[in-house]
């Protein structure tokens, strides 16, 4: 009777896939470009890193970047000289703040602006399709930060908040224009005032700019937009132009808050999208800036832009860049029209930081100690429910139902993919029950299109497996694309890797260490690209575990 029981209760256990040794590694062609002493590399974030909004306190400089339908969400980074930065927490780190739903990965939170103001520190942010804009407040931006205070007034995207010398605060966002769009893509920027107290708008809204600094033009896609305030001025940043290679930023200035705003003369302040196609490592697609001082008064700028490795083809993503700002006849000019954004550059003189390496070649080691996993892995959406434990050297996750190409909560626990030139591995014990468990490496970059890597139950077999999902004809669980039957004891560890090379992937396992046997070489990873794929997020690589539950 007890064994009988015993195996009743195995039976009904939930199947679990236990990672262990996650190493990822990484280079890029841009690497011969060499950085000598004093000098920093760009992007100073690598890979999926997007608008990126920064704000100083003290000599302590704070950045955030949207992480659309990733949970934990909207990362906080922390550094001391503007280029060595440390996340130190989320902002959206509890399931209750908000709800993704089943929303697309590149739906949900997007372009937070990070503002210091009197000892608390705001984030304004936009929940697509799940809310709206609102605002979250820490006195500490480790967290905890605040339940979102819901702004039903304020409409678009790319809301922040500025605050003015006689303690008055205004919002600024992208929205509709006044009068009906005259054509696809013409937007505008507004202003209102906040009540800080009622935690609420208040007053008439007001446009700052309608269309663009060029309205002949037809510009497209005003959004990102800040206000900050120098020598009698204010000024009004924003992006231009959509965020692919026509990406821009501008600037326009004006005695009043409210406005009027004149454009700057020379505008755009910065955009790639005059230079040639054909350069050598290009970068492009720059724009959504965002402008800091430095206590001895030097500005500097934050801002996204891309690496592609080809035709506009790039898999990490919209990365974050820096730049200094040079002041030209009350003007803050990024860079000159014609040039080409540097990959190394002379650093600010700012007190020295030690951090884990952001960018240039390196490799990173998780051997997942606990209690939790580090602060830059994501899962897709919000989960509802604890199915994973991190302690004693392993990752453990449950082979929920749940599948990654059912814009579901699937078991997927990953990190971003920050070079052109990647390589990731794991050690995996999986003992697949049924027909359909599976568990190993993917490769994401969103529900439709993805690789993946690992074991596989199927036919009443166990085998290693490569599948790949390339839009939305294909299978929820994708196609398979090679595989060979494999025998292992329960328990048995397998090891698992993907390596990326631009647009090429390289699949491979190995029953015993070392020995590693190639599954796919050569695979399309341009399926893992933006232009293929589309979306506003990069590809995020990490383990995944997939069963029925009994």
């Amino acid at each position: 009777m007890i064994g009988v029981i015993l195996a009743a209760a195995l039976a009904a256990a939930p199947n679990t896939a236990r990672f262990s040794q996650f190493v990822y590694s990484g280079s890029d062609p841009s690497d011969v470009v060499k950085a000598a002493p004093g000098q920093y590399r760009n992007p100073i974030l690598q890979g999926f890193h997007p608008d990126p909004s920064i704000t100083r306190a003290g000599k302590d400089y704070y950045l955030v970047n949207s992480t659309f339908a990733w949970f934990p969400g909207l990362p906080i980074y922390h550094s001391t000289d503007l280029v060595h930065w440390t996340q130190i927490g989320n902002a959206l780190d509890r399931p209750g703040m908000l709800d993704f739903k089943r929303l697309g990965l590149s739906r949900a939170v997007f372009a937070p602006a990070i503002t210091y103001h009197d000892g608390l520190f705001y984030i304004l942010n936009t929940c697509v399709d799940c809310g709206g804009n609102f605002l979250i407040t820490a006195k500490d931006p480790k967290g905890p930060w605040s339940d979102p205070v819901w702004l039903p007034e304020v409409g678009g995207i790319d809301s922040s908040i500025f605050f003015d010398d006689d303690g008055k605060a205004w919002i600024v966002n992208n929205d509709e224009p006044p009068e009906k769009a005259e054509y696809p893509g013409h937007r505008a920027i507004w202003i209102q005032e906040y009540d800080l107290q009622a935690r609420k708008t208040v007053g008439p809204r007001a446009v700052l700019l309608d269309k663009g600094v060029n309205p002949a033009a037809k510009p497209i896609w005003p959004e990102g937009p800040h206000i900050l305030k120098k020598d009698g001025w204010y000024y009004l940043i924003a992006a231009e132009g959509g965020t692919a290679e026509g990406h821009s930023q501008v600037v326009l200035r004006a005695k009043a808050v409210t406005g009027p705003y004149v454009p700057y003369a020379d505008n755009p302040i910065l955009t790639q999208r005059d230079l040639p196609r054909d350069r050598p490592l290009p970068i492009t697609s720059a724009g959504h800036a965002d402008l800091v001082d430095s206590p001895d008064g030097q500005w500097w700028a934050t801002f996204l832009a891309v690496r592609p490795y080809g035709d506009d083809l790039y898999n990490t993503g919209r990365e974050t860049f820096l730049l200094p700002v040079d002041w030209k006849d009350g003007w803050p000019v990024i860079l000159p029209r014609g040039q080409a954004i540097p990959y190394v550059h002379a650093a600010p003189k700012l007190p020295a930081m030690k951090a884990a390496p952001n960018a240039g070649p390196f490799t990173a080691a998780e051997t997942f100690v606990g209690p939790e996993l580090p602060k830059g892995w994501m899962t897709m959406r919000i989960p509802t429910e604890r199915w994973w434990s991190v302690k004693g050297g392993a990752l453990t996750v449950r082979a929920r139902a749940a599948r990654i190409g059912d814009h579901d909560q699937p078991s997927v626990w990953a990190r971003r993919q920050q070079h052109m030139n990647a390589s990731v591995s794991t050690t995996v014990r999986f003992t697949p029950r049924a027909d359909g468990d599976k568990a190993g490496l993917v490769a994401v970059q969103n529900d439709d299109f993805y690789w993946f890597v690992g074991l596989v139950r199927d036919g009443g077999k166990t085998w290693a497996r490569v599948e790949k999902r390339a839009g939305k004809g294909d299978p929820v669980d994708g196609v398979v694309v090679a595989q060979k039957p494999v025998s292992l004891k329960s328990g048995q560890p397998l090891d698992l890797r993907i390596r990326i090379r631009g647009g090429k992937a390289d699949f491979a396992y190995a029953a015993a260490p070392g020995r590693w046997e190639t599954l796919s070489a050569d695979a399309d990873a341009t399926t893992l690209s933006t232009k293929v794929a589309g979306g506003f997020v990069g590809t995020m690589l990490g383990v995944y575990a997939h069963g029925a539950e009994r």
